[in-house]
């Protein structure tokens, strides 16, 4: 065997070391490919989301800025009827209510209310009782009502660990606790009550059909005058008159197909920041919002 030169085993072995070696290498190559590439797809749909959120919060101030246009054939109405925005790429659906159009649950009295609960699908006797509830729950004393009272007692009864409030609803979340409520209910009211308004009797102009069935009108009726298509004239009637309190759900659709929601209640007119348009009372976004607003 010539000097210098390796034994046939020594070869092979110092051959399998440099194949490991390849073999590692390779692993390690297509590791950090793999981490790349998932820190890729994760920054994109981080961007995505964000530009989503940007885009549906971009559409609640440009709806602000329409529903306060000085030139009444270009400004927008609050009274349930969607409108269409494009922003950056985005299709944004917009949907604005004044919440006088709804029924203020610290205002309105137990025939309102139980005639509210029936038209979103309750049964006669369940919205007479959950209405007398509702008002046992807001008023200030511990007297129940006349039918089925839902004071102290009957929540123990019930096995809940707390009572009536005895105060006034401070957010429409209260009504799960109120003794009685479903979920289905609840989200069925959800877009139709307010804490806002202070109205006894809410406003037909802006109301939505439930709302509208609760009064006694025929909703499609009321409603035909907001099917309007763009462009043309405003009705006189539905000109003028709300709260300034009003409710703003905007949806964007980026071009992916991924859409990003927020709904929130704003009072218009000053906001608690100098130079604010608005001040915001109720905030809700995301990529899916479970309290969705319905249509009129």
């Amino acid at each position: 065997m010539r000097r210098g030169a390796l034994h046939p085993r020594a070869r092979g072995a110092a051959q399998l070391l440099v194949l490991w070696l390849i073999a590692l290498l390779t692993a390690l190559v297509g590791a950090f490919a793999l981490s790349a590439r998932i820190e890729h797809l994760q920054g994109r749909v981080l961007y995505q989301g964000v530009a989503g959120e940007q885009a549906a919060r971009a559409g609640l101030e440009y709806a602000v800025a329409r529903m306060l246009d000085p030139v009444p054939e270009r400004r927008w109405l609050p009274d349930g009827r969607e409108y269409a925005w494009r922003f950056a790429g985005a299709d944004i659906a917009l949907r604005l209510v004044d919440e006088s159009g709804k029924v203020d649950l610290n205002a309105a009295q137990q025939p309102l209310l139980a005639a509210l609960l029936r038209a979103v699908g309750a049964e006669q006797s369940q919205a007479e009782r959950l209405a007398g509830a509702i008002l046992d729950w807001r008023d200030p004393d511990d007297l129940g009502q006349a039918l089925d009272a839902a004071e102290d007692p009957q929540y123990a009864a019930a096995g809940l660990p707390y009572g009536a409030k005895d105060a006034p609803l401070e957010s429409i979340g209260e009504l799960q606790q109120i003794l009685g409520m479903t979920p289905e209910l609840y989200a069925a009211l959800l877009p139709h009550v307010t804490v806002h308004s202070g109205l006894a009797m809410p406003d037909s102009r802006f109301a939505g059909a439930p709302v509208l069935q609760a009064l006694g009108m025929d909703p499609e009726q009321a409603l035909q005058s907001r099917r309007s298509a763009p462009g043309l004239p405003v009705p006189p009637e539905l000109l003028g008159g709300g709260t300034g309190t009003y409710s703003i759900d905007s949806r964007a659709r980026l071009a992916d197909g991924r859409e990003a929601v927020l709904q929130a209640v704003v009072r218009v007119g000053g906001g608690i920041s100098p130079g604010a348009a608005y001040t915001i009372l109720r905030w809700k976004e995301g990529a899916s919002a479970s309290d969705a607003s319905s249509g009129p």
